[in-house]
């Protein structure tokens, strides 16, 4: 059974920061990108960031390059997004995803994991 299970979100004032976690289970871990996405209320899903090795290459949105860190444990088959410097604009719920390397759709996606900023 094919599982992208997302955790981490929470609430947390402006400024302060999270780790959202990705846990993969029922694929071959290795074989895959992993990107995360966010759907604020009222607008269509964005690409946040994704990772193909991490002796490969890492890609960020404009808005959040230099705040968001993407990371990958191969060891236990989890990807991160570490969230520094919160913005009221990064309220969201973060969906994680995976794909084959060579395919431009992503395969699997989470559930999906609720990061609210207050300000």
């Amino acid at each position: 059974d094919v599982q992208l299970q997302a955790s981490g979100g929470g609430l947390v004032q402006a400024g302060g920061s999270l780790r959202l976690s990705c846990k993969a289970s029922g694929f071959s871990f290795d074989d895959y990108v992993f990107g995360w996405f966010r759907q604020a209320p009222g607008k269509e899903r964005e690409g946040v960031s994704c990772i193909s090795r991490s002796d490969g290459w890492t890609e960020y949105e404009g808005s959040v390059e230099g705040r968001f860190t993407i990371s990958r444990d191969d060891a236990k088959n989890t990807v991160y997004l570490q969230i520094d410097s919160l913005k009221a604009e990064d309220s969201a719920i973060y969906f994680c995803a995976a794909r084959l390397y060579g395919r431009s759709a992503y395969d699997f996606w989470g559930q999906g994991t609720l990061v609210t900023v207050s300000s």
